[in-house]
């Protein structure tokens, strides 16, 4: 399934769906500089970052999968 990010500002009532976090992430700086107060919503993300997520734990803390391949040796 691929990420799906809305962005929503409702000083200017702007609402937009983007495909990467970086675009999204893009636009409510943009509208944040404009001096608005966007919001977004990360609707669901791609498998792989799901996966990343998973592995990690909280903040890469002691819950993480040690046997990820995404996991760098922390010793």
């Amino acid at each position: 399934m691929p990420t799906r990010v809305t962005v929503t500002c409702p000083d200017c009532e702007f609402e937009a769906a983007f495909s990467k976090l970086r675009d999204a992430r893009e636009c409510v700086d943009d509208h944040e500089r404009d001096g608005h107060d966007p919001d977004w919503r990360i609707d669901r993300l791609t498998a792989g970052v799901e996966r990343a997520g998973d592995d990690a734990g909280v903040c890469g803390g002691d819950d993480c999968n040690p046997d990820s391949p995404l996991l760098v040796d922390r010793e």
